[in-house]
């Protein structure tokens, strides 16, 4: 009995011990009302073509996913690392939400890329701190390097010199989507370090999906 006891005590605190941070957490959304990125965090303030944006969902609790990402038979469902035997990193919202705050703080060692063709941009906006280079300027070797030069700082020579350049953080529209994963793979074909490239499968559809903010594009 004196056995059976401590087991029974020993399992009730164990089932206390779990359901305290629960018990938070649902009490600081009743008391708060807010959506939240994650615990204790509600929003991040970014930079976008030097103005400062607020990265924070949607907080209207009857907001709805587009229409336009509800469609369900798009594209082929990518690997989560489909780049082997590569190890370029697939990271989701909130490390590339870190990454963009790290940009906006100065780090100028980190680009977001929204690696879509400008129509998909134009229809579904960009997340906050991407520039538009789309997969296409990624089709041959002559224009890859010469983006590798102007805007990822590699220096070109006998061999590639990647020392300083830059972490790519590219996305596109879904887990679905090949538009990235093209780029990256030419990337990594031209030398590029797959340590410097992480890759955002999620895209902007799970982005949508968290409302989470988006800048939109104007009609051009």
């Amino acid at each position: 009995m004196k056995f059976l006891k401590q087991f029974f005590l020993r399992l009730f605190s164990s089932f206390l011990i779990f359901l305290i941070p629960f018990s938070s957490a649902i009490a600081e959304e009743k008391t708060t009302k807010q959506i939240m990125i994650t615990h204790g965090l509600q929003s991040v303030d970014v930079k976008h073509d030097d103005k400062t944006v607020k990265i924070m969902r949607v907080q209207d609790k009857k907001n709805e996913i587009a229409p336009f990402y509800r469609k369900t038979t798009r594209g082929t469902i990518q690997s989560m690392h489909p780049f082997k035997p590569h190890a370029v990193e697939t990271i989701g919202e909130r490390e590339i939400i870190d990454y963009i705050k790290k940009m906006s703080e100065g780090d100028n060692s980190i680009i977001i890329i929204d690696s879509r063709t400008p129509a998909w941009v134009k229809r579904s906006g960009m997340i906050p701190g991407a520039v538009n280079i789309p997969f296409t300027q990624f089709s041959n070797s002559e224009s890859t390097l010469e983006i590798m030069e102007d805007e990822f700082e590699v220096i070109p020579g006998e061999t590639f010199n990647f020392s300083n350049a830059k972490t790519l953080v590219m996305y596109c529209n879904g887990n679905w989507c090949g538009q990235s994963p093209t780029a990256i793979r030419k990337l990594l074909s031209m030398g590029y370090p797959a340590a410097k490239i992480k890759y955002f499968r999620g895209g902007m559809q799970s982005w949508a999906a968290l409302g989470l903010t988006v800048i939109a594009t104007s009609p051009q």
